[in-house]
């Protein structure tokens, strides 16, 4: 089978290589799944340079999270059938013909997406709904401000914000990605998210500022954000896009009664896995009844697989880059 493999930890992912290898026999347990599509995500290109927080062993297939048909299974699996459309991911492994998981790392495909979506929404969805349920606890008509709202977990936060009736004030840097956003989820008010943002936040919500700020960013869009926080208000950090890890006077805070709050999906489900089960219910039930669609920028070719990494590095895609094996 094709798969992309890491064999050295280099930068450009140059120790990285699309390679033929055999196709794994699932053991006890696990299911063997014939990959329709898969997701990248930044995680996948800091792995090619271990400077991500999860170091596989060398050499590993690349992916995080895919979409296809379960094409064999091992012992003692129960509950699935060669055939059945699965959304699934492990880690990594995602970005091949075929991939072996635990079956209890797979759930069955909405029906109302198509493998290219069902690929890109499982970790951006379930970011966006730890996040907005679980940490910030959103109410409808509440302001959420969300940076980085043309990225796959922004985008996704834009979309299952409006789903739980809060008001979403979009944040994006280029007018062309402003535009897609406001024509794929139409938030209350689409912003820059340069410099000078918070006036535009304090205007929309009558200078209270906004209830909660979904914040991938960091750096000085942080910054920025704990002056245009309400009193109350909970600013989520996901992410340091920016390269720059912020720091925060306690003193602000306190003063202005917000909280600072980590989101880390994976975790929480893995310190709650009952709430954990009931977040992936959560979404799957929103994707199948049509509540929430990601939208996928480009579907590739997994042969062209550094065209698809260098469009995140880029910071053109809007949505979410499937690559097909």
């Amino acid at each position: 089978m094709r798969a992309l493999q890491v064999s050295e930890l280099l930068p450009g992912h140059a120790g990285a290589g699309l390679v033929d290898m055999p196709v794994s026999v699932p053991g006890p347990g696990e299911v063997r799944v014939r990959v329709r599509a898969a997701a990248v995500n930044f995680p996948d290109l800091l792995m090619t340079r271990g400077e991500y927080q999860l170091k596989p062993p060398l050499p590993f297939v690349s992916g995080l999270e895919f979409a296809g048909e379960v094409d064999a299974l091992g012992a003692g699996v129960e509950g699935w059938q060669v055939g059945d459309a699965v959304v699934g991911g492990n880690r990594f492994g995602a970005m091949a013909e075929y991939c072996v998981v635990p079956a209890a790392a797979l759930r069955a495909k909405p029906a109302a997406l198509s493998w290219d979506e069902a690929a890109a929404y499982p970790v951006a969805y379930l970011t966006a709904y730890v996040a907005l349920v679980r940490c910030a606890r959103v109410e409808p008509g509440e302001w959420v401000l969300v940076h980085g709202a043309a990225g796959g977990v922004g985008l996704a936060t834009v979309d299952l914000a409006k789903a739980l009736g809060a008001r979403v004030i979009a944040a994006a840097g280029s007018a062309d990605k402003r535009a897609a956003i406001a024509r794929l989820h139409a938030p209350d008010a689409v912003i820059d998210g340069g410099p000078g943002f918070r006036e535009r936040v304090k205007a929309l919500t009558g200078g209270a500022g906004a209830d909660v700020i979904f914040d991938p960013v960091g750096g000085d869009v942080f910054d920025e954000s704990t002056r245009c926080i309400a009193f109350g208000g909970r600013l989520l950090v996901i992410g340091f896009a920016s390269g720059r890890i912020p720091e925060v006077s306690v003193n602000m805070p306190l003063i202005k009664g917000f909280a600072v709050v980590g989101v880390r999906a994976g975790e929480y489900g893995r310190r709650f896995p009952d709430r954990g089960a009931e977040n992936i219910a959560a979404i799957d039930a929103l994707a199948a009844a049509g509540t929430i669609r990601p939208h996928v920028h480009a579907a590739l070719d997994l042969a062209d697989w550094r065209e698809g990494f260098a469009m995140l590095e880029r910071r053109e895609v809007v949505g979410k880059v499937v690559l097909k094996p």
